[in-house]
Order: structure tokens, then sequence, then C-alpha cells
């Protein structure tokens, strides 16, 4: 079940944020950026991870603490220059990285997901190409997915997530 809501994705009650990042993102911008000031222990081991893998975008990741589940989808380009921006995201990337997620949520037994307006940031692309590969990938989980369509810092959001599944 697909859930459109208002508010600050970092009060969310679902059990993970889901979010688009380049490999070897230096979350600099926008939700990237706040997770990066709260949980800076996940940027270390991402930036570790990508140091390991090699990741490619495309893919997702998961980094998880006792408190917080976070899915970082890699739907933008890497940067070209380690001091550049990411390059942005692609309809390839975005497709690849929600059927990840898609499976994720399967494999890890996930209630409920929380994303924001997925790769219309910074990664550039239009909501409406965005929107349908989030239903064609996560509309059909049984699961509460929750996208935050509208950011209201520091505005809980009406989640009921007890409707779900």
């Amino acid at each position: 079940m697909i859930t459109k809501v208002s508010g600050d994705i970092l009060l969310t009650d679902a059990q993970v944020i889901a979010h688009g990042v380049a490999p070897d993102d230096h979350f600099n911008h926008g939700l990237a950026l706040q997770l990066r000031e709260h949980f800076p222990a996940m940027v270390k081991d991402f930036r570790s991870w990508c140091h390991q893998t090699h990741p490619k975008s495309g893919h997702a990741w998961l980094w998880a603490s006792p408190e917080h589940v976070i899915i970082n989808l890699m739907t933008q380009e890497k940067a070209h220059d380690h001091n550049a921006n990411p390059g942005p995201a692609s309809h390839h990337n975005v497709d690849h990285a929600l059927k990840e997620l898609a499976k994720l949520a399967q494999k890890e037994n996930l209630k409920s997901i929380a994303l924001p307006r997925l790769a219309t940031g910074v990664g550039s692309m239009d909501w409406a190409e965005v929107e349908p590969l989030i239903e064609k990938h996560l509309g059909n989980l049984d699961i509460s997915v929750i996208i935050y369509e509208t950011y209201v810092q520091g505005q809980k959001a009406a989640e009921n997530l007890n409707q779900a599944a």
C-alpha cells in the first residue's frame, strides 16, 4: 500500500528510510545531507563499502543500526571528479535500484518504507517519470510504502502505518 504524505521524513515511524545517492556519494545535498548529519556512522560505512566493492549505479545498499535502517539507492551516476557533485539520476538506474529495494523488502521481511520524491532533487528527474516506477516495483508489496511528496521541516506526517499489510 502506497500512501503519500507531507512532513519531515526524518520523523517517520516507518521501519526503513530509502533515498537516492550516487556510488561514492559525499552526502552533501538534500536528504542525503540530513542523513549524514543524523547518522555519520552510516556515511562512514557507506564510503568503506564503496571503496571495497566499487558499486555501480542502479544498486542498493542496506545499512542498519539498532534503532534505524537506511537503504541507499544508487539512482545517480558517480561523480567524474572526486570533488564534483554526483551526476544526474536516470530512468534505468531508478528502475534497477527500486527492483533491488523490492527484493530487499522481501528478503529482510520489511514492514514499512519511507521514501522522498526519489531522484527529483539533485537527481534532476521529473516526478512524473519516477512515480510510476515506484508503483511498478513497490505498489504490489504487502507493506506500507510512505512517499514524502512535500518536505515540511519538523512536521510529523500522518502515515497510518497500522492500516497496511
